[in-house]
């Protein structure tokens, strides 16, 4: 199992980190250790400068494939959910001006927070047709709608896999639109799709 998570994938969140748009999807890998489980709290990590959130919508894959077509990606998705793609914004910020690997700021344990609530996938679902919203201690910080990815789930599965062969169990965080700041200790941040609450969590101490 690994985790594969798309950067840039809502134009206006490009923008406001400072971004053109990508033409092609930009994908980098967390570590499965990266992932925290329904249940327990968000561990800032010691690492200086700010934390931030992205809420996104998050695939698992239920079977083996290697250069899948798009007509066929959405065949390998057994459900979707919502997660945290947390950043340490200041360090990605100073590895990238340094024309590093910015693995630090965003593969940490604990960086990948998944939803409490794991849909099926069906026939019917349309995921380019989601509401998404990142509530932050009651306040909407994140709303969007899915049908502004610049890159459909599909394509991006289809794009992932003509370099690394997807597994089951992979997880494919699909993107954050704009809104993305910083969390502190304390916060409560409540992800909902299409009105539905599907993640809830806690930040701890740090």
């Amino acid at each position: 199992m690994k985790i594969i998570c798309i950067g840039r994938n809502y134009a206006d969140h490009a923008k406001e980190t400072g971004n053109e748009p990508p033409t092609d999807p930009i994908f980098f890998l967390k570590p499965t250790t990266a992932c925290l489980y329904p249940g327990q709290p968000i561990q800032l990590p010691d690492i200086p400068g700010e934390i931030e959130h992205e809420l996104e919508l998050v695939v698992m894959i239920d079977s083996y494939a290697k250069d899948v077509p798009v007509n066929m990606a959405l065949g390998l998705i057994a459900s979707f959910s919502l997660g945290l793609d947390l950043t340490a914004r200041t360090l990605q910020d100073q590895l990238k001006a340094k024309g590093l690997p910015w693995e630090k700021a965003k593969a940490w344990d604990g960086s990948a927070v998944l939803g409490e609530v794991e849909l099926p996938m069906t026939a019917s679902t349309d995921l380019q047709a989601f509401g998404i919203e990142l509530k932050k201690n009651g306040e909407t910080v994140q709303k969007d709608t899915t049908a502004n990815m610049l890159f459909t789930v599909a394509e991006l599965i289809a794009y992932v896999s003509r370099y690394i062969t997807l597994e089951p169990g992979d997880l494919l965080f699909t993107g954050t639109p704009s809104g993305v700041g910083p969390i502190v200790e304390g916060d409560v941040l409540e992800g909902f799709l299409n009105g539905k609450l599907l993640l809830n969590a806690t930040v701890g101490k740090r």
